[in-house]
């Protein structure tokens, strides 16, 4: 970093570790959360990938994301999500999660918002909306 230059993100949230514990947070709520739960194509890849594999990917993501040394290595957003129908609401679901998480660990409000557009920019790649005239999604 120079000396004129302000800290990254990654570095403000204080690095991969504190990263690590709210995604690991974050990740617990969102795989036991009966509101995203009741997708039954989100409830079956819950119980099919790893949660240990699932935190190592998204701090991996948020980290780079942030600023931080590392890169993301998983599939894009959309190739990953795209099949999972996720409606507008499981993704108001997923952001109360992600609020309830950074609440949790008093994350200022500076940096919430910055981690709060990095989850927002991957929103077109992971909501799935129907064509007009389609109706909702099946659920």
């Amino acid at each position: 970093m120079q000396p004129d230059q302000a800290p990254s993100l990654y570095d403000r949230l204080g690095g991969v570790y504190n990263i690590a514990t709210v995604v690991d947070d974050l990740i617990d709520r969102v795989m036991s959360d009966p509101r995203l739960n009741k997708n039954p194509a989100v409830d079956e890849a819950h119980h099919r990938v790893s949660p240990a594999g699932f935190k190592f990917l998204v701090t991996e993501m948020v980290c780079w994301a942030g600023g931080g040394p590392q890169q993301y290595s998983g599939r894009p957003m959309g190739d990953s999500h795209r099949h999972l129908s996720i409606t507008e609401d499981e993704w108001d679901s997923f952001m109360d999660d992600l609020h309830q998480s950074l609440a949790k660990f008093q994350v200022p409000p500076a940096e919430e918002s910055e981690l709060v557009a990095i989850v927002e920019s991957t929103k077109d790649a992971i909501v799935v909306v129907p064509p007009l005239g389609a109706g909702p999604p099946n659920q």
